[in-house]
């Protein structure tokens, strides 16, 4: 085969890559090493170890990044190595050229995890009639390609701090934004800076809370005194799903009544508050199943092998018991909902919601003050109701004086 044949069918290649026509190998994976320093590392079809991105991930591990940090990591450089297996290139030549093929390629590409086995499913992408939130779509989300990019934005910086990897960073960056973020303190707003190429838009949408009506059917729905227990500490706590799934029976504060989470990103040891009613759910659940020993999940299955209640096995609870309501709420909504409540319930101060929720930006927090259309729908109705106002004018004019003057 000559050159330029070659060639031919390397562009053709990316153009089928960037259309989402052709799909990149499913070689390589990201394995556990057991270790602290990484918790993860990434091997090739062979098993072999990618030492360029176990350095990487050594890196984030010793710069205190979270074990799940490493693993998300993992799972990006794994995605970009696949392709520059499949260009053939080298991880020290790559260009500008490959990320705008991987851009294509999750621009245009189907997500796996997006395929529904149940033929009566709702089609990916479409808007849920009775939430007014639309289920996740086909393809992969903007946020997961800038996510992307920056993963292996990072790995080229790594690398090129020690003088390795190619001369620019095949990742493009728009300096000017980065400069204006860089010193921007956290109360001021954002200003409005042009994305670097290649990056994607991301729409920005006010957080959605479950209405009191969709609340009391999806409450109801819920099969036993641990779901119910749960979902009554979540959404008076607001804590995180996998917060809460992981408090264990030293960490129950009953006199409060609140418990202890392991907060995400600091993980800090912190108390979220619930509400009585929650403290009573959640001691009836205790005396129907037993305290677990010291050191344990207090959250168990109930079939099978006893142990620890998983975030999925909760998140399948909640989409089992919204089959019959044709909902698709989702556990972090059950934290909206919380911090909705809270911020505008009229009892609490904004830093006051921003202490129990444990955000680092109050800003975050005033999100949750936005009106949401479904609470104004009976105020709309009244207005929309309401009669035409009638003209009058004071007695005395004559009517022929009044037209001329405001016409008729």
């Amino acid at each position: 085969m000559s050159v330029i044949a070659v060639k031919e069918s390397e562009v053709d290649l990316r153009h089928e890559l960037m259309e989402g026509r052709a799909q990149l190998p499913r070689a390589g994976a990201v394995v556990e090493t057991g270790e602290a320093h990484p918790p993860f590392m990434v091997v090739n079809g062979l098993g072999r170890e990618v030492e360029p991105v176990t350095a990487y991930l050594r890196d984030l591990a010793l710069s205190d990044s979270s074990p799940l940090t490493a693993r998300s990591y993992g799972f990006g450089m794994l995605r970009w190595f696949r392709l520059l297996w499949l260009l053939d290139v080298a991880w020290e030549r790559a260009t500008e050229a490959e990320t705008a093929v991987l851009t294509g390629w999750l621009r245009t590409a189907p997500n796996p995890q997006r395929h529904r086995r149940n033929p009566q499913s709702p089609p990916p992408g479409t808007v849920n009639p009775r939430t007014g939130k639309p289920y996740l779509g086909p393809g992969y989300a903007p946020t997961t390609i800038n996510h992307a990019l920056s993963v292996v934005s990072g790995f080229y910086a790594f690398h090129a701090h020690y003088g390795r990897g190619p001369v620019a960073n095949p990742v493009p960056v728009s300096p000017q934004r980065r400069r204006a973020l860089s010193h921007l303190s956290p109360l001021e707003p954002k200003p409005v800076l042009g994305r670097a190429r290649l990056r994607q838009k991301v729409t920005g949408r006010p957080p959605r809370s479950i209405p009191d009506p969709l609340w009391d059917e999806l409450f109801a729905a819920m099969g036993c005194e641990r779901d119910r227990a749960l979902l009554d500490c979540y959404v008076s706590s607001g804590a995180r799903a996998e917060e809460l799934l992981g408090v264990e029976t030293g960490d129950i504060h009953w006199a409060k009544p609140g418990l202890y989470v392991i907060t995400k990103g600091t993980r800090e040891r912190e108390l979220v508050p619930i509400s009585p009613e929650a403290c009573v759910r959640l001691a009836r659940y205790l005396d129907s199943t037993g305290t677990p020993e010291a050191g344990e999940p207090v959250w168990r299955t109930r079939h099978g092998e006893d142990r620890p209640l998983t975030y999925w096995a909760m998140r399948r609870v909640v989409q089992r018991a919204q089959q019959n309501l044709r909902t698709n709420w989702t556990l972090h909504d059950l934290r909206h909902t919380a911090a909705h409540r809270m911020a505008n319930g009229g009892k609490l101060t904004l830093p006051e919601v921003q202490a129990v929720l444990r955000h680092a930006n109050i800003q975050t927090t005033s999100r949750y003050l936005a009106v949401r259309v479904e609470e104004i729908f009976d105020a709309l109705l009244e207005h929309y109701n309401q009669p035409r106002p009638q003209v009058s004018y004071p007695t005395g004019y004559a009517t022929d004086d009044i037209a001329a003057v405001f016409g008729a």
